[in-house]
């Protein structure tokens, strides 16, 4: 049976050996039984229902919570030459008589639903009436009711077990604590299920949390040394989410926003751009992230603290899943503690869940105020133990100094007690280092016995001991009042001198913007660049051609093993990772070319510069940028973007970087006679030293566009 399932890893998907706990997930599924599969994303989850599915007579069902990674999936199976479908709401009734046609004549192998579309009874009917090979439950937590990202259509799934008593099925996910998998379990049916825990540890991560000081400049630091490089980047509000992402914009790096609060269509053309285009940045919401199965972001970044371990951890675990490094990077401050336990309070649901809530918020603080190695603490949380400190994550590359802070704790405290446990951390610094302030004195705080006691200690300092009181448990924010601090029992023992306290000091700001190799350009060697922007842009060309994200046709590490093997045969090229025979006789002659020095030998032809020119405008190039990559006049650049914009293929935005004041003067220009647009040459004139004639070109086409449309 191995040797089987090794022959089509190796045929369809160019793959020579299984990895982890996935040849035996396999032999168990493609011998009938069921499985409960915890596996880190990135770890090849996919592979262990797509092999049984293609070693399984019938038609393989799985289940998947979102359209983008069906259609993701679907997309790549494809290009494997499997045949595969989603049936979903965004295709018309014919096509959906279409594709069940297809499946009840053997022509379909794997059919994509959704979890509210396969309990339908119409649904179970007709799959009742075919041989199904298999069915795979991906995202499985869903199931859980205590889980973030619950789905109620999950709980029906168990039936299928009554249904199909013959039929194997596996439950895959990433991201389950002891009791999710419990629940899994029982609401699925599946207490015959082997269980295959694999280590949630993903080495290739690297993983950085510092205090808030100035996000956006600690955020701007960070992504100094990653230009080019696809991310991330987590904030808690929409609003935020719209600000940062045009902030971001405004300094350069190309970035677009992902919020449910975004019309349906706009949150899915920025999906579809983040999956297509190279080097974006994706701004978001916990609404972004579940299937994103682009393999090459490089990094993830929260501007604000994630509710819990589980969340950080899925949403840490969307970068570097193809294998390659790949950083996580946070910034918290005491606002967010303050912001998600009011949150927490005014949720729904009974005390219990507010408790697991709350200790799961109290986890999440525990990593940010770690002293020890912070990839043996969130292992641990997951019940797994790393015997050593990982070695790659700021605490043991940066090291962390403590000091004994009991005597300021104490301090600290005294101010909230006496005070009344009413106050904000604002309020309560100025006690300690005895500011003679409107506010002190309307409050009559300047004979309180600790005002001034604390100007050992710097206002930045005092802040960051507050904030570990309040992560530690010390202290808790006042949620019935005005979100003053005030004490906890558990702070006893400290006041009463009974025991110490050693806190961590914060690290100099410069240590968090220091690039780290995960950086895109620090993957790939000075004097290989030339080749590996070669190889990117053939990919980008072809998925274009073929309507598929770049890393369907090859992720990353693919395109770095064909740099380093440089192979000269497509024997050759066979051999590496990745490319299986379908790709090898699609795409392998194309890539060889590129290898041995063939695409620079002839000119490239305009079609080729205007598809590499819409690239980079997507990408966030300036027509400056676009001139110098592809060695050509501004002039020509700006005319064929108006070309390009002419045939819908950019937007305006996309084209120009244009200030908003200008580019609405050049359009109330065109705009301001009735009838058609006047030429470029007629309005010139008001423009002379402002802007060159192209650029009015492009404006014009844009306008073109919009009237013909």
């Amino acid at each position: 049976m191995l040797d089987h399932a090794l022959r089509i890893l190796k045929d369809v998907f160019g793959y020579d050996a299984f990895r982890g706990n996935q040849a035996a997930i396999i032999e168990r599924v493609a011998g009938g039984g069921d499985a409960l599969v915890l596996m880190p994303t990135g770890g090849g989850k996919s592979l262990c229902y797509q092999v049984p599915a293609l070693m399984r007579e019938g038609l393989a069902v799985v289940v998947s919570p979102l359209i983008a990674l069906m259609d993701d999936q679907v997309a790549t199976l494809e290009e494997l030459g499997v045949a595969a479908v989603a049936l979903n709401s965004t295709l018309s009734i014919d096509e959906q008589r279409e594709i069940a046609e297809r499946i009840r004549r053997g022509q379909i192998k794997m059919l994509y639903l959704a979890p509210e579309r396969l309990v339908q009874p119409r649904m179970l009917n007709f799959l009742q009436g075919l041989e199904i090979a298999l069915f795979a439950i991906d995202e499985a937590h869903c199931v859980s009711q205590w889980g973030h990202d619950f789905r109620p259509e999950y709980l029906q799934l168990g039936q299928l077990a009554e249904l199909f008593p013959q039929v194997p099925r596996i439950a895959l996910t990433a991201t389950a604590d002891k009791r999710t998998r419990e629940e899994i379990v029982q609401r699925l049916h599946l207490d015959k299920a082997e269980r295959f825990l694999s280590s949630f540890d993903r080495p290739n991560i690297f993983y950085r949390i510092q205090p808030k000081d100035q996000p956006r400049k600690q955020l701007l630091g960070f992504l100094a040394a990653r230009k080019g490089d696809a991310g991330i980047v987590y904030c808690l509000s929409r609003k935020k989410v719209e600000e940062v992402a045009e902030f971001l914009s405004g300094q350069g790096f190309p970035a677009l926003a992902y919020h449910a609060g975004l019309p349906n269509e706009l949150r899915a053309y920025h999906q579809k751009r983040f999956l297509n285009e190279e080097g974006l940045i994706m701004v978001a919401t916990i609404a972004f992230g579940m299937g994103i199965d682009k393999p090459n972001v490089r990094f993830v970044c929260h501007l604000d603290l994630p509710k819990s371990l589980e969340a950080y951890y899925q949403e840490t675990g969307r970068a570097g899943r193809d294998g390659l490094p790949a950083e996580a990077w946070m910034a918290y401050g005491l606002q967010d503690v303050i912001f998600l336990k009011q949150m927490l309070a005014n949720s729904e649901g009974d005390e219990r869940h507010k408790r697991i809530e709350q200790h799961k918020l109290d986890a999440m603080l525990a990593l940010c105020e770690e002293t020890r190695c912070r990839r043996q603490a969130l292992l641990a949380y997951f019940d797994e133990v790393l015997a050593e400190p990982c070695g790659h994550c700021d605490n043991c590359s940066d090291g962390v100094e403590t000091w004994d802070a009991t005597e300021p704790a104490r301090q600290a405290l005294s101010a909230i007690y006496r005070s009344g446990q009413r106050y904000g951390v604002g309020h309560l610094v100025d006690i300690l280092l005895g500011r003679d302030n409107e506010k002190i004195r309307a409050a009559g705080h300047q004979h309180l016995s600790v005002f001034g006691v604390g100007k050992a200690l710097s206002e930045g300092e005092w802040r960051t001991l507050f904030r570990q009181l309040v992560a530690r448990g010390l202290a808790d924010v006042d949620l019935e009042g005005f979100g003053g601090l005030r004490l906890h029992e558990s702070c006893r023992p400290l006041l009463r001198g009974e025991v110490s306290l050693h806190l961590r000091r914060e690290p100099k700001p410069a240590q968090a913007a220091r690039a780290s190799s995960s950086s895109a350009s620090q993957l790939v060697r000075v004097h290989e660049r030339e080749t590996w922007e070669a190889l990117r842009s053939l990919r980008r060309k072809l998925a274009e051609e073929h309507g598929v994200p770049p890393y369907v046709i090859f992720p990353d590490a693919t395109l770095l093993e064909m740099l380093r093997r440089q192979p000269g045969s497509l024997r050759e090229m066979a051999e590496v990772s990745g490319v299986g025979a379908r790709k090898l006789e699609r795409y392998g002659r194309a890539f060889l070319e590129v290898l041995n020095g063939g695409a620079d030998e002839t000119p490239v032809p305009v079609a080729d510069l205007r598809h590499e020119l819409v690239t980079l405008a997507r990408a966030g190039m300036t027509p400056v940028q676009i001139a110098g990559q592809l060695g050509c006049s501004e002039r020509n650049v700006y005319s064929l973007l108006a070309e390009a914009i002419g045939n819908q293929q950019l937007t305006l935005e996309q084209a120009l970087d244009l200030p908003e004041t200008l580019l609405g003067e050049i359009q109330d220009a065109f705009l301001e006679g009735e009838g058609e647009l006047p030429a470029v040459s007629e309005i010139a004139g008001q423009f002379a030293g402002q802007v060159d004639e192209a650029v009015l070109h492009c404006v014009r086409a844009a306008l073109q566009t919009e009237f013909e449309g």
